[in-house]
């Protein structure tokens, strides 16, 4: 391509593409912390550029990718089925292994039925777009996760009225409750645990508001499962209405230690969206490894709910002592402990002192938090020891002094 191609391509659509120079700006300062390959995992400390990197930034929430059980799942499930079983649910693309995690995955969330889905992001399209029509609405919290904001947005161009409701706020939920016609169908989405900040919704007074005005409530517990409730089981279980919520979504990548997703209901529900789901139809199904893995990774939160409340200890411990150094740190009871820094290169320069120390965790910042809240979000798993958590917060207090931060 000639400099007069390349210079027409920047004043056209790309044009924005090659006016983006942040990320650029910050790679030139060494302190990019994004898209860091990881060459080997054990999973609390993983190999990074050659070298043993403690991980406190994996959603990986009870250590279970590394588990002998799970990666023998895995291996067994390869050499009997292949790497992929080539087509939809819906079509070619069901093994048996599908239809035992679903019917495990009912039983353990105390439901009818289950379906999975290939990915967690796919489930939350897969789930809110079919379930709504002309006419209805969705009121959906303002912090909910990106899954379920496109989820809203499809159903939005179906002529769904899309309500949002600020962030855990019971009182706005109620006045746009308000705000629908009598007879709609009305579905309130929320996350159970919300991804960001860690803190938990107001299941129960969400719940007491969908029954007074005919709503159907579905959660979304990436963050929750395996994190709180009875043995790991969710927002609902920890509320005690598991009884009463009408769905619960879920993703495979953090407790479950695969890939892929899954949402629990009733079972006329759930046939509904095996039938009318595009993200089901039209995706090949979960592979058989990630599956097998998930299936298995079931089993041992089945046989250990102790992990629960050991991932509990772990994220706690991190909390207080943060809290006692100085940090900014939000409370919370789950396993993410955001830590606030506000300024964005002052949150890479912590970043980049604690990395060079050999520790891993996320940065978050605008459009992922508020302007001016640029967080260190830390996130731990059951498989931490005490000698991995003390070395964090030591660090933290040493580079966190270096920089003034505390």
């Amino acid at each position: 391509m000639d400099n007069t191609q390349s210079t027409t391509k920047a004043l056209g659509l790309f044009k924005k593409c090659y006016e983006f120079t942040r990320a650029d700006e910050v790679k030139a300062a060494g302190i990019y912390p994004y898209f860091r390959p990881i060459e080997e995992s054990e999973g609390p400390v993983v190999s990074m550029e050659g070298r043993p990197v403690v991980m406190a930034g994996s959603n990986n929430y009870l250590g279970l990718t590394t588990h002998p059980e799970v990666k023998e799942a895995a291996i067994k499930a390869l050499e009997k089925y292949g790497s992929s079983c080539s087509g939809s649910r819906y079509l070619t693309g069901t093994i048996d292994l599908h239809i035992e995690l679903e019917t495990e995955l009912a039983a353990f969330m105390g439901k009818e039925a289950a379906l999975l889905f290939s990915t967690g992001y796919q489930t939350g399209q897969g789930v809110i777009a079919p379930l709504v029509g002309r006419g209805d609405y969705i009121l959906s919290d303002k912090d909910n996760h990106a899954s379920i904001v496109t989820g809203n947005l499809r159903a939005k161009g179906m002529n769904v009225n899309v309500l949002r409701y600020n962030h855990n706020d019971m009182d706005s939920l109620e006045r746009r409750l308000k705000q629908t016609e009598e007879g709609a169908g009305k579905l309130i989405v929320t996350d159970g645990v919300f991804s960001t900040f860690g803190n938990i919704a107001d299941l129960g007074g969400l719940n007491e508001l969908a029954q007074h005005y005919g709503a159907q409530v579905l959660v979304d517990d990436a963050h929750a499962f395996g994190v709180i409730g009875e043995g790991g089981r969710g927002t609902a279980s920890e509320f005690n209405i598991a009884d009463q919520v009408d769905m619960t979504m879920c993703t495979f990548s953090k407790t479950l230690a695969s890939l892929g997703g899954f949402v629990v209901g009733e079972e006329r529900v759930i046939n509904y969206l095996k039938h009318h789901s595009s993200a089901l139809i039209f995706s090949a199904s979960p592979t058989p490894a990630s599956v097998a893995s998930a299936l298995a990774a079931l089993k041992v939160l089945q046989r250990q709910p102790e992990l629960v409340n050991k991932l509990a200890y772990n994220a706690d411990k991190v909390r207080k002592g943060l809290t006692e150094l100085g940090f900014h740190v939000l409370p919370g009871r789950t396993a993410i402990v955001p830590v606030i820094i506000g300024d964005d290169t002052k949150a890479f320069r912590l970043w980049k002192g604690l990395y060079d120390a050999g520790i891993f965790v996320n940065v978050f910042i605008s459009p992922a938090t508020p302007p001016g809240k640029a967080m260190m979000r830390n996130s731990f798993m059951a498989s931490h020891e005490d000698e991995h958590l003390d070395y964090v917060i030591d660090t933290y207090a040493k580079v966190g002094r270096e920089l003034g931060i505390i």
